[in-house]
């Protein structure tokens, strides 16, 4: 009785200072693991009976649980990438002769054809249409759906952005990724439910281009800063541990509750709250998604993480798989300056190269662990580029901006993979087929996931408004 005596004070003593969760776990004893079990499990199912981000069940059965976002921004070239003109190896060099339909916005002065300056071939038992230099894509072409039907509004790179992120040109509606969201909620209590990850230099449009919008702020994104330390101040300043920055929480969350007591329908405030608990939880979690120390030097190869210029966005995709193996919800990643106007030969190639490689190892390693059956995969522009020019000293070949013609491909999640839909014209200026603005794409998204636009709905200034601004239809050619 003696030896049990002296053990309890001694654990008692050392208890003072622990939280109830840590004094459990540090016991060691059966009793206590089945105990801190318990409070683990009961913690959790009240986080998901109360939490506005809690898992939430779709509208109707889908085969896609999340989504992984690749954000082109700058608008890729379609007729250099996944949409072939032999017509424009004809025209060449010839003046380009208005309709009257062009886009105003096209630059004045004398206008020239202007042809690809990279060959095409057929790839996969698809026969998908894919310019030489998608060496790595090419394998996985029967994955991929190729969307050549959408159009956009506006031929100016922040309102395009605007418009393909959060389906208005204008700025300030929540990010699709909001939206899935609000609508799904996130898989894991100690994750964000959105997260981005953008270059160096944000897109034009800056972060309103995944932000919260009008809805609640839980459903922002968390950007993760692409040099350095991913997210500032998630460590712990020197000297403070765990237990001093929970107790500093639990203060400022007595403070908190009083103010909400007078003050109940302070959603920031909420929000802001939740912030600071996921921040404290974040600090276990986000390390370990962003060690890559556990993967194969294989798995690194394979995304060209180690060497240029394949390291920035091959990490990004990597970072992707992982984010969306811990329950990460909605993914975007960026890859910019596509806007070439001018030498589309040299930017063009080397973008491509870049990218290649990256999203190739993502799609196969997404296939080898079960994961893309369940995981949509996009790749888009905020538009595409016209067929003509204007030449500055006879060999700057480029493209200006296009809203009426553009390729989007999208890969697992219930997809028609192995499929092309739509068409553009002779020169590749338009949509000819299976055209549909951009509001129909953003709700075939959603139905690919399990939400139907005309449900997913939010009340504000007035009305209830949605992801596709007055509704949409399913692109139904693009679903399996």
């Amino acid at each position: 009785m003696g030896g049990v005596g002296s053990l309890s004070a001694k654990m008692s003593s050392k208890i003072a200072g622990w939280s109830r969760r840590e004094a459990l776990y540090g016991m060691g004893l059966g009793l206590g693991a089945v105990a801190f079990t318990a409070l683990l499990r009961g913690e959790e199912q009240a986080w998901q009976r109360s939490h506005p981000l809690a898992a939430k069940p779709p509208h109707f059965p889908a085969k896609a649980t999340r989504c992984i976002f690749l954000m082109m921004e700058g608008g890729p070239s379609h007729l250099d990438t996944f949409d072939p003109k032999p017509k424009l190896d004809q025209l060449h060099m010839q003046e380009f002769v208005r309709s009257g339909d062009e886009n105003s916005a096209m630059s004045s002065g004398k206008r020239y054809y202007v042809r690809s300056p990279f060959r095409f071939r057929k790839v996969g038992q698809s026969g998908a249409d894919m310019a030489e230099n998608w060496q790595h894509l090419a394998r996985v072409a029967d994955e991929l759906c190729f969307f050549r039907g959408c159009q956009v509004d506006s031929v100016n790179h922040p309102t395009a952005m605007y418009q393909m992120n959060c389906g208005n040109r204008f700025g300030g509606d929540p990010a699709i990724g909001a939206w899935v969201t609000y609508g799904l909620g996130t898989l894991n209590q100690n994750l964000p439910g959105f997260v981005v990850l953008p270059d160096v230099s944000y897109p034009q449009g800056g972060a309103a281009n995944w932000g919260n919008g009008f809805l609640p702020a839980y459903y922002q994104a968390t950007a993760l800063r692409p040099k350095g330390t991913p997210i500032l101040d998630l460590a712990p300043p020197a000297g403070v541990s765990r237990r001093q920055q929970q107790m500093e929480l639990e203060l400022l969350q007595k403070f908190n509750d009083r103010f909400l007591q007078d003050y109940p329908n302070q959603d920031e405030l909420r929000a802001r709250m939740e912030t600071y608990e996921l921040a404290f939880r974040m600090q276990m979690e986000v390390p370990k998604v962003l060690d890559f120390s556990g993967e194969s030097q294989r798995t690194l190869d394979e995304y060209g993480i180690g060497r240029e210029p394949t390291d920035a966005f091959g990490r990004k995709c990597l970072l992707a798989r992982r984010l969306i193996e811990q329950g990460v919800r909605f993914v975007q990643l960026y890859h910019g300056t596509w806007d070439s106007h001018d030498y589309i030969a040299r930017a063009h190639a080397r973008l491509i190269w870049e990218v290649d490689q990256p999203i190739a190892a993502l799609i196969c390693d997404l296939k080898r662990r079960g994961l893309l059956e369940t995981t949509l995969v996009v790749w888009c522009g905020e538009f595409g580029r016209t067929p003509d020019n204007g030449i500055r000293g006879g060999i700057a070949y480029g493209r200006d901006h296009n809203p009426k013609a553009m390729t989007i491909w999208l890969a697992g999640g219930g997809v028609n993979a192995g499929h092309t839909v739509g068409a553009t014209d002779e020169l590749g200026m338009t949509a000819i087929e299976e055209v549909h603005h951009v509001r129909d794409f953003h709700v075939t998204l959603l139905h690919l996931l399990g939400l139907d636009d005309n449900r997913l709905t939010y009340y504000h200034a007035g009305r209830f408004k949605q992801l596709s601004q007055f509704g949409g239809q399913v692109i139904s050619k693009l679903i399996a």
